[in-house]
């Protein structure tokens, strides 16, 4: 499975720039945007390392607001699958 992350630029110095998500910082590179459509503050999404589209503001919120319920639900499971097979005192 492929998954693209919602990142927000705050640093451009073309074909590279930073982008940052919940508190973190990578270097991305900027290649396949061309280079007047993005500009500092804007919303792309991030895969391996590039950014692969700009979207705005509001697809990010959404798309974070699922990847994080995804990662509640999976903890979840991991959790209850951990209490199943531990051992018990009966």
């Amino acid at each position: 499975m492929c998954v693209g992350v919602p990142m927000q630029l705050v640093e451009i110095n073309y074909p590279t720039g930073i982008a940052e998500a919940k508190g973190v910082t990578r270097e991305i590179g900027l290649q396949l945007l061309p280079q007047d459509a993005v500009k500092i503050g804007d919303h792309i999404i991030v895969h391996v390392g590039f950014a692969i589209e700009k979207i705005d503001k509001k697809l990010a919120d959404e798309i974070w607001e699922t990847l994080d319920e995804i990662l509640r639900v999976m903890d979840e499971e991991e959790k209850s699958a951990r209490s199943l097979n531990s051992p018990r005192d009966d």
